[in-house]
């Protein structure tokens, strides 16, 4: 299946909505690894794999739009208690790599990012038991992966994710509806529709940037037999794991271990 081409989001006016790389990094804590990944000439995206054990499943995630893998360092480990090997990917721009982020590359580096990230788990002896997931502005880089590698990994898990740009623009105060963009739109309800791997979906019901009718459409529309739709009551865009930590957590231990 070719990769779908989003140019058309790559406008300045757009990414500025998009987009909020922050320049920061730590050294990474015991039991964590950095790795620098190139994915363009002269250009590496920083990532971070925290570890719990080789026979583990491991996620790789993709977090949200202005987020950076240090800030991982404090939920990492909530994941590694479940038993979950974690790795944390940057986008361009942000944290210690190189560039600057856009919608193309954005979604260019995905598989690459996948591809490096297998490549570690295979030569350091790791079970082959991968999910990917994807927060918010994530949940695009996630499902690109699902719907072209669906065959190298167990499951898909969207965390306040979205279908359409134009209304998540409209939500950023940016008036997307005059922006032409046609089937860039909803690159991620496109996607969603080949990816037959079991999948999750987590909202918060009181989300106000992304809302739950996003994650549900999202749901609705993926074409995994066996799909799930958690909604945390309460919670809000930025809090949805802090509001409904323990059904949020179980919900994706359940998920990763049945």
């Amino acid at each position: 299946m070719p990769q779908e081409d989003y140019s058309a989001l790559d406008r300045p006016e757009i990414l500025q909505f998009i987009f909020f790389p922050r320049r920061d990094f730590t050294k990474a804590p015991p039991n964590a690894s950095d790795y620098f990944i190139p994915v363009d000439r002269a250009i590496t995206v920083s990532c971070r794999f925290y570890v719990h054990g080789q026979s583990s499943p491991s996620i790789i995630f993709f977090h949200g739009n202005g987020e950076v893998v240090s800030d991982y360092d404090y939920i990492a480990p909530m994941y590694n208690q479940l038993g979950i090997n974690l790795f944390v990917a940057d986008y361009r721009g942000y944290g210690a790599s190189q560039g600057r982020p856009t919608f193309s590359n954005m979604i260019s580096d995905a598989p690459i990012l996948f591809k490096a990230f297998t490549d570690i788990l295979q030569q350091n002896h790791y079970v082959q038991n991968v999910f990917v997931m994807g927060r918010s502005l994530g949940s695009v880089s996630a499902i690109e992966i699902a719907c072209h590698y669906q065959e190298q990994m167990k499951g898909l898990i969207i965390e306040s994710g979205f279908a359409s740009v134009i209304k998540l623009l409209s939500r950023l105060g940016f008036p997307g509806e005059f922006l032409g963009l046609g089937d860039a739109d909803s690159p991620n309800l496109t996607s969603i529709r080949t990816v037959t791997l079991p999948t999750l979906i987590i909202h918060g019901e009181y989300d106000s940037l992304i809302p739950r009718s996003q994650g549900e459409a999202l749901f609705q529309n993926v074409a995994a037999k066996n799909k799930r739709l958690v909604i945390i009551p309460g919670a809000e865009h930025n809090d949805i794991m802090w509001v409904g930590m323990e059904l949020y957590l179980e919900a994706i231990r359940e998920f990763v271990f049945t």
